[in-house]
């Protein structure tokens, strides 16, 4: 088998003291061109934006609408005045590159119907804001125990939340990536918003549905957890592509390395540990 085609996008220089971060992108064993795009933008050494999106298959321009959705979403993000705080910069950075895409949809008749996901996560001060939209997958990692913290927004995934369908058989649907959402495909689109501290050790991973369709959670913690967040990512990378994908591959990993600031009594911590106690 040809060697995959890699383009990878991780993040150069020295690595902050307070965490590490990995992401990288594969075009697969399958497909001849990689519609998802990846990036990342360091502000400050406790303070970091990345994001994953996958443009929509089937139709013109998805590998535009994916590059669009990173390239605006991080020169947004950087634009906006730092008293906002990270969870208004996030949301307004990803409504902004909702509307240019669908402008310049709209001025490109060839690219009319073009559309991808996004997933945008910014960590400051060890406190995670994510805007999420479509059905890449945010997961965190904690005490060897990994939690999906986004919801996918496919027909599948409602189904499966609805308890109309099991998670094992959403994995092989046929519709499993029909899109109840995604970004440029309408002026105005509902993001999800997603706001959670983190602890030291924590991992964060976030990924296409051409990764996870792959890997199970299970494997996506075994193939990760003793590694630093570069190495985790060629490994799920490599991993996923030795049983051969039909779709391109993105993941990122993100580890927080120092302590964090406890929030209040009974706020997103208490609520956070909930999950992990059920």
């Amino acid at each position: 088998m040809a060697k995959a085609e890699t383009e990878a996008d991780i993040a150069g220089g020295p690595i902050p003291e307070a965490f590490e971060l990995g992401l990288l992108s594969d075009i697969g064993t399958t497909r001849t061109n990689n519609e998802d795009s990846c990036g990342h933008t360091i502000e400050a050494p406790d303070h970091v934006l990345f994001a994953v999106a996958d443009g929509v298959g089937g139709y013109e321009g998805g590998e535009v609408a994916s590059k669009m959705a990173i390239d605006i979403t991080l020169q947004a993000y950087r634009e906006s005045p730092k008293e906002w705080g990270a969870s208004k910069r996030l949301h307004r950075a990803v409504q902004r590159a909702n509307i240019e895409i669908y402008n310049f949809a709209s001025t490109v008749p060839e690219l009319r119907r073009m559309a991808t996901t996004l997933t945008a996560v910014a960590v400051e001060n060890g406190i995670l804001n994510a805007a999420h939209i479509g059905d890449c997958r945010l997961y965190l990692l904690r005490g060897g125990k990994i939690t999906q913290i986004s919801k996918d927004h496919t027909v599948v995934g409602e189904r499966v939340r609805l308890g109309l369908m099991s998670e094992e058989r959403a994995r092989t649907h046929p519709d499993r990536s029909a899109l109840m959402r995604s970004l440029g495909r309408e002026l105005i689109v509902s993001i999800d918003r997603i706001t959670l501290p983190l602890r030291k050790g924590d991992e964060v991973i976030l990924c296409s549905d051409g990764l996870y369709n792959i890997l199970d959670s299970t494997e996506l913690t075994m193939l990760t957890r003793e590694f630093g967040a570069v190495e985790g990512c060629e490994k799920l990378i490599r991993n996923a592509n030795q049983r051969g994908t039909h779709d391109n591959l993105t993941v990122a990993i993100f580890k927080q390395l120092t302590e964090t600031a406890d929030p209040a009594p009974g706020g997103l911590l208490s609520r956070l540990k909930n999950l992990f106690s059920r």
